[in-house]
């Protein structure tokens, strides 16, 4: 008998250790990472947000804090960069006024960094008053502006509503990179997102960036496999946002918002692809909005 509970146990204690070398590493949740093939362009991440920062030879361009409900995240961001570089940081850019990628500025403003946004951000966080948001020092108008520091040219363009009403596509052209936050996720379905997405217009607002100059992509939330997104990615985001327009237009007029047209779209071309199942009945109710409510 005694033979047998300790084979047992053995054989349990086997497949503890199995399964213990079969589980992947923890993925941390701070880790910065250089884009391969570039002089000084950084990808920072803290947990499922992340940004770009160039390094130059006069000083730092960093992006969004990303400390929205982490009361340390801003100081995290700025400690990652001071393990790359002693350089001052000069500017902090806000992508948009949304709270998950501008919150946490504060770290960067006592550094000295001035902080840059599209003026509606501005206008969008003057009236929010939110306490961990810094407002911008500096706004872009519609007609865009360039940075230029230390030799490196930093492209702050506005093309039109998408995501938000204040987005700024970033480009940095000597690398062909643009850094891209929410309206265009990497070979992902985007989700709680659709909330306030502007379908038409980011169907306009993909076609503007996509005759931009670039290679690759830089978005504002990691990619699947980490991995930077490509011109056919952008273009994919597009054609599943008009898959999804056509299905539901239909359904919207046959009057089937909101509940029924949420559990009728299918879009089978797409289900292999992360985030699908959640993200999907927030599409539907989004464009529902659009063809059912007219808003």
């Amino acid at each position: 008998m005694l033979r047998t509970v300790s084979c047992i146990s053995i054989a349990a204690l086997f497949a503890l250790a199995l399964s213990a070398q079969a589980q992947p590493a923890q993925r941390p949740q701070i880790a910065t990472t250089k884009v391969e093939g570039t002089d000084g362009v950084y990808i920072f991440r803290n947990g499922n947000h992340q940004s770009m920062f160039v390094v130059t030879g006069d000083g730092v361009i960093a992006t969004d804090p990303v400390g929205y409900g982490r009361p340390t995240g801003g100081q995290d961001y700025v400690n990652e960069i001071r393990k790359v570089t002693d350089k001052p940081i000069k500017y902090l850019i806000y992508s948009h006024h949304h709270f998950d990628h501008a919150a946490g500025g504060k770290a960067f403003k006592d550094a000295g960094a001035t902080v840059v946004a599209h003026h509606v951000a501005k206008e969008r966080l003057a009236v929010l008053k939110d306490p961990h948001t810094v407002l911008p020092d500096e706004v872009v108008s519609d007609k865009g502006r360039t940075i230029t520091l230390g030799g490196t040219s930093l492209e702050l363009s506005y093309h039109g509503l998408n995501h938000s009403d204040s987005t700024l596509v970033m480009r940095l052209p000597k690398e062909k990179i643009i850094f891209v936050v929410d309206t265009l996720p990497v070979g992902q379905v985007p989700g709680r997102g659709m909330i306030d997405f502007h379908p038409l217009e980011a169907e306009e607002f993909i076609k503007k960036v996509l005759a931009l100059d670039w290679d690759r992509l830089i978005p504002g939330h990691p990619g699947v496999g980490d991995r930077l997104g490509s011109k056919k990615d952008a273009q994919d985001q597009l054609q599943l946002l008009q898959d999804a327009s056509a299905e539901m237009k239909v359904m919207a007029q046959q009057g089937k918002c909101w509940e029924p047209a949420e559990k009728e779209l299918k879009l089978s071309k797409y289900e292999s692809w992360p985030g699908y199942a959640g993200g999907l009945p927030l599409i539907a109710r989004r464009y529902c909005g659009l063809w059912g409510r007219g808003t």
